[in-house]
């Protein structure tokens, strides 16, 4: 296949990519924004595929690996649960991360394989892209592996703190920065392999200190430093498809991420330098076993909320976790049925990454104009008559607003103790992904369910 035929086909492929985007900042037309996707990248490897030089040994070696790769990918997608998506997500980016980087290094050690000129005299703009590419990957691939061991809970979720770490990070991208200038000026091999090394360690260090309720947002972070990475082995390998889908990756991951900081009261370039949510956690000084709690069971639920007006559903994790979606979306039924008014509240993080409830509600086929974000919802928790909570700790914790040395402290949380009463599901009184208790848990209006959100929702829905 000719070169300009390959760019047209790229083209279309980018344009599919923007198609994609857009539909799914929908709920209603996220299907079709996946379609659209598929198309696209499908486009990309056949293109990729016919524009080899020939159908040699290389071919055959591309074309095995893809059905490995393929076929991994295939068999982890259908088997993970939704509850594991975000390390899945962040598994993904790694690897990302990681193609960039063994693309940078083979671009170096054998340039003339991609028209770069030969070793030693590489061309500036190819040596600038590689080792953008190379640095920004491997940042990536270690930040992701930090967020997928703090996801699974292999590495706390707690924030891991140092001394001067913000100082640390500030010069060690200063030295990335000089090592890109010297390899630019001297092409040493040493100095390209000192570059990669030292960004991999840039990335644990930019992901340990930031606190586990934070990880939506260093998700969609990563997802940006990928798509960069993506875009700059794109411009070395002169491949408009990558550059395109880089592009677009990296510009919509920031922006997402920018909004989410925005939405939750926190510095942008305090995430990107690391360190969000290392606070020191000195909240609740009381412990569980000093504050009172009041315990119901599902005939207590059922009978409140059959006699409301209004209730407003909070998802959270612990619904992921049990797989209650459906129980739920069976008891706002029942409730529909008696006359009460139901909406959900979905807050931007709740559940491990952003969207995370809004995938689950949608496969329960509950209606998107039940759904409301944070801040459409917030001001009707103080003319509801009964909260429903299931699972969402850390994005309803008051302690957000009255306590400045809490982790989580200056981060809009839904106002759900203004409700007349609170039904909290949850299997016990530990602390949420951020690590502390949670006062809600004690106020006099709350009333909690202590079981599994499956089992309690399906018990509450037999009581109606």
């Amino acid at each position: 296949m000719s070169a300009n035929l390959s760019a047209f086909f790229y083209l279309i492929s980018g344009i599919l990519f923007i198609l994609a985007l857009r539909g799914l900042s929908s709920p209603e037309t996220s299907r079709q924004g996946n379609y659209f996707g598929i198309a696209g990248m499908t486009i990309s490897i056949i293109v990729t595929f016919l524009s080899l030089d020939s159908f040699g040994s290389g071919f055959i070696y591309v074309l095995i690996f893809l059905v490995i790769g393929g076929s991994v990918g295939a068999f982890i997608a259908f088997r993970i649960p939704m509850t594991a998506m975000p390390e899945l997500v962040a598994g993904f980016h790694s690897l990302v991360g990681l193609a960039a980087v063994f693309v940078a290094i083979s671009a170096f050690l054998k340039p003339e394989a991609f028209n770069l000129g030969i070793v030693g005299d590489i061309k500036l703009a190819s040596l600038i892209e590689m080792s953008l590419g190379a640095a920004i990957g491997a940042i990536t691939f270690s930040g992701s592996i930090i967020a997928f061991l703090k996801l699974r809970g292999i590495m706390s979720g707690s924030p891991i703190t140092f001394k001067f770490q913000h100082f640390i990070n500030l010069l060690l991208g200063l030295f990335i920065i000089f090592l890109i200038f010297y390899l630019c000026r001297t092409q040493l091999s040493n100095v390209f392999w000192l570059l990669v090394i030292i960004s991999f360690i840039v990335g644990v260090l930019l992901i340990i200190p930031i606190g586990g309720a934070d990880m939506p947002v260093v998700i969609s972070m990563l997802n940006s430093y990928s798509g960069w990475a993506a875009a700059g082995i794109g411009f070395t390998l002169e491949n408009s498809a990558l550059i395109i889908t880089g592009a677009l990756v990296g510009s919509s991951g920031a922006i997402l991420s920018y909004i989410m900081c925005k939405g939750m009261n926190r510095s942008f370039f305090n995430v990107i330098l690391g360190g969000w949510g290392a606070t020191e956690q000195t909240s609740n000084t009381k412990s569980k076993e000093q504050k009172p709690v009041k315990n119901g069971n599902a005939d207590d639920a059922a009978f409140l909320m059959k006699n409301a007006s209004s209730v407003i559903i909070v998802p959270g994790y612990g619904m992921a976790v049990a797989q209650a979606q459906h129980a739920l979306r069976e008891m706002v039924d029942a409730l529909k049925k008696n006359g009460v008014k139901v909406s959900y509240a979905i807050h931007p993080v709740a559940g491990r990454m952003p969207g995370h409830m809004n995938v689950l509600l949608a496969e329960a086929n509950v209606p998107y104009d039940e759904v409301f974000e944070l801040e459409e919802i917030n001001n009707d928790f103080a003319n509801c008559d009964v909260a429903y909570v299931i699972g969402a700790n850390d994005v309803t914790n008051p302690v957000a607003k009255t306590d400045p040395q809490s982790p989580i402290y200056g981060m809009p949380v839904l106002d759900v103790e203004k409700s007349k009463s609170v039904l909290f599901v949850k299997r016990s009184l530990s602390p949420g992904y951020a690590g502390i208790d949670n006062d809600l848990f004690y106020r006099d209006n709350t009333l909690m369910l202590f079981a599994d959100a499956k089992k309690m929702t399906e018990e509450i829905v037999k009581s109606l």
